[in-house]
Parts: structure tokens; sequence; C-alpha cells
């Protein structure tokens, strides 16, 4: 079985690969390693092999993760990105904690987030998750509101939008995954015109890395291949 270190280095590896196949440069893709679930020494384990950027899915696991590295003198160098379903009475804590919010979808959770961020605190980093599948059971925005919601962004004070995430459909084969990602890209490259400070296209996972990486995505978020399988006993 793999060592974490080493799974990163995997990891590592595929991304320049497909940056490689698609004429880019490696470093323009950020890995953030999905550390949901997983403990405390996985966590310490991936920052000892000298990853830095972390994303979890749950408000109150999460925070107490933040708290813990809050208090380690490498604290300064980690980055944190909440990725999960927001709940309106959920937002404080990921105000106070987080770095990034992945998971955006609502005008009044980005109101409570500009809010409540602390005013010494720099900006939170805003993406906009967009349902690019257009299914019910899928979290996001329609693509036709995304435009309306990121000017209502553009007025709060305490954030700052910087792109767009989605978890597309599931798919087996490279031609779908691709016409999902490239419609995300699409959509980020319009609005851009508008908000010439978006950078960040947050898409791709184990399975889809390298459609997402030819559609321009600038943040792939790996977990299990990182990890290990998860355990929600």
């Amino acid at each position: 079985m793999n060592s974490i270190k080493q799974n990163i280095e995997q990891v590592i590896t595929q991304i320049g690969l497909a940056t490689e196949k698609c004429g880019r440069d490696a470093e323009s893709v950020q890995l953030l390693a999905v550390s949901k679930t997983k403990p405390i020494a996985a966590i310490e384990e991936a920052i000892a092999a000298g990853h830095r950027a972390f994303g979890e899915n749950y408000v109150q696991e999460g925070v107490e993760k933040v708290q813990y590295f809050a208090q380690q003198s490498i604290a300064s160098s980690l980055s944190w990105h909440f990725i999960g379903p927001i709940q309106s009475n959920k937002t404080r804590p990921i105000a106070e904690h987080f770095d990034w919010v992945h998971s955006v979808d609502r005008a009044k959770i980005a109101r409570r987030l500009s809010e409540q961020r602390p005013a010494e605190m720099p900006p939170l980093n805003i993406l906009l998750q967009v349902n690019t599948s257009g299914e019910d059971s899928k979290s996001g925005l329609a693509f036709d509101d995304v435009a309306a919601l990121a000017d209502e962004i553009a007025t709060m004070p305490n954030l700052v939008l910087r792109g767009l995430m989605s978890i597309p459909q599931k798919a087996d084969d490279y031609d779908s995954q691709f016409a999902a990602f490239s419609s995300l890209a699409e959509t980020m490259n319009k609005l851009k015109a508008k908000h010439p400070q978006l950078d960040t296209l947050s898409m791709g996972m184990s399975g889809d890395l390298d459609a997402a990486v030819a559609a321009g995505s600038t943040i792939v978020r790996i977990g299990t291949a990182i990890f290990g399988a998860r355990d929600y006993s």
C-alpha cells in the first residue's frame, strides 16, 4: 500500500502528463487534497510531504481541523477550502475559518459570508457552483443565473469572486467529461468581460482529471487517490 506521500507524487505526475498533453504549464493546475472524514494524522502526513491546500466538506469537522493547525508553526502556509453544500445557519464558522469557498450558489449565502467575515481577515475567495448537467439532484446555479449572482457578489465588501466550480454528472467517456467542463470554462470566459479578476476553475476529480485539465481547470479536487477509501460509518 502506498504512503500518502507516494499518492501525492502519483497525482502530481498525472497532472503533469495531463497538462503536457494539452500544452499547459503543470504549475497552472493546483492539487486540492480533499481531506474530509480523514484524521489529523493523515493531513499531517500530507503536510510532511510538502502539500499545503486542503478541501473540507463538513463544517464542524473542517473548522476543528483548521483550528488544530492554526496552533502549528506551519499555519500561515496552509490554504483551507470549503467545498461542501452550505446551510445558511452554518455560514459564520465558514466565514471565520476558511480561505476559499467553492460552493456558493445563492445570494443569501454570499451575503451572510460577507457580513460574517472577520474584519481582520482578508476577503474570502469565492467560487460559484454551477450545475452543469441540469440534474435536480445536483447543487449549483443554472447557467442563466451565474452572471446575476456574480454581479451581486461584486458589491459585497468581504468577498472576492475568483471563478466557478462544478461537480458534473458522472460520465466514463472522455468526450462527455470534456463537454461538461468546457461549458463551465466558456461561461467563465464570458463572465471575465465584466469581472476580469476571475482566474479559477475548480473542476475535475480522479476519474475525469485529464478532461478537466484539457478544458482549463486550475484546481483539481482529489481525495481517495491521496488518502484512500473513506469510511462513512
